[in-house]
């Protein structure tokens, strides 16, 4: 019974946060109240409360929730493949990918990022951490492995790491009319240019 109720308040707080993206997605971060969310989840404010201790809580729950979602994306799509240079492609091709099929996430986790706040009132965006991003972990790892293995030339892979996640964040601000035709060639024009810097 117990752990019947557990999947319950699980689904509960999964539906809230995923109401909580799509309000931000649309109204921006100082616009969204527990009312609207709430409205959107058609579930009451109450509700809400019982899950989250406030605004800034959910927002710290959402927040971690798109950050896992795009780490378990990617992560996924690395891991089937054996090859570094394999790696390093399927890792930008993830990327990009769902940097284009999830905007509405995207927009969500820069909301709040740049407006919200920790419980020590620190911007998102200033809050140093003892551990690094998972992604930039990874895709350093698949560099120097690259190199260990001589699949990839002589570069610095800190340095080639901040390049590429910086050009996978860029592709947010392609036109959003054009966007599934501009990714792609995107894409395309960035698996070229990162092949021939790791040569």
């Amino acid at each position: 019974m117990e752990y019947k109720q557990y999947l319950i308040a699980d689904a509960r707080r999964e539906q809230i946060i995923k109401a909580a993206i799509e309000v931000l997605a649309e109204i921006g971060y100082h616009s969204s109240t527990l009312s609207k969310i709430a409205n959107r989840a058609n579930i009451s404010t109450g509700l809400i409360s019982y899950h989250f201790s406030g605004k800034e809580d959910l927002m710290r729950n959402t927040l971690m929730h798109l950050v896992e979602q795009e780490r378990a994306f990617i992560k996924e799509k690395v891991e089937q493949k054996q090859i570094n240079m394999e790696k390093l492609m399927v890792f930008i091709e993830a990327s990009l990918a769902y940097q284009g099929t999830n905007r509405g996430n995207n927009i969500a986790l820069l909301e709040i990022v740049f407006n919200g706040r920790t419980p020590d009132n620190v911007p998102y965006y200033l809050v140093e951490t003892d551990n690094e991003d998972e992604l930039n972990v990874l895709l350093k790892e698949i560099l120097y492995k690259g190199q260990e293995t001589k699949e990839f030339g002589d570069f610095d892979p800190q340095v080639i790491a901040i390049v590429i996640r910086g050009a996978i964040s860029g592709s947010m601000s392609l036109p959003q009319y054009e966007n599934k035709l501009n990714l792609e060639d995107y894409s395309e024009k960035l698996l070229k240019s990162v092949l021939k810097m790791i040569e």
